[in-house]
């Protein structure tokens, strides 16, 4: 092999590993990225994805792409303070109605995303989107649902409801204050 043929081997193979570094360093920045903003929820995603990173990593970066097509807006104060009038309500009907002032925490809430602009047709949209914005406390809401559903069965105590409400004032609290779209 002549000398330019050994020249250009090296640069085919120095080329071929710059390639790959570049590669390796943009799939950790974007799997950092993920990690950050998603939390507990990129695990949760993994492994319903039977710990396929790439699969899971897609499908958190398609939630990130719907999400930004949507138009997410703040709360007027004056709509926050009518919301957090209702909440103040439905605490107090906790005391008499347990299961009824769960069932009013779940539409509240659903409400308010509603009037943010999410769509809230079903649970698991609800969550998908949520989960953009709102990784933090995509758990509590996650549990309030679960105890929620079983309380409609009949099937929780009144400190299972409490927690409920617990868990849906952590949401409720997050949606109502927050100003701006991006996180």
């Amino acid at each position: 092999m002549t000398t330019w043929a050994w020249v250009a081997v090296v640069v085919v193979a120095v080329l071929a590993l710059a390639a790959v570094a570049y590669f390796v360093l943009q799939q950790q920045k974007r799997r950092s990225h993920l990690r950050e903003r998603f939390g507990p929820e990129y695990e949760r995603i993994v492994a319903e994805h039977d710990n396929n990173r790439r699969e899971a990593e897609q499908e958190l970066l398609d939630r990130e792409q719907r999400h930004s097509e949507l138009d997410i807006k703040p709360l007027s104060e004056e709509s926050r303070d009518s919301y957090a009038a209702r909440w103040t309500e439905v605490q107090e009907r906790f005391v008499d109605a347990p299961g009824f002032a769960v069932t009013e925490a779940d539409q509240l809430v659903t409400s308010v995303m509603a009037d943010r602009g999410y769509p809230t047709e079903d649970f698991e949209q609800r969550v998908s989107h949520l989960s953009v914005g709102h990784a933090a406390t995509l758990d509590h809401y996650r549990t309030a649902h679960e105890i929620s559903g079983r309380a409609a069965r009949k099937e929780a105590s009144t400190e299972d409801l409490r927690q409920a409400m617990v868990h849906y004032r952590a949401l409720f609290e997050e949606l109502l204050h927050e100003t701006s779209q991006g996180r």
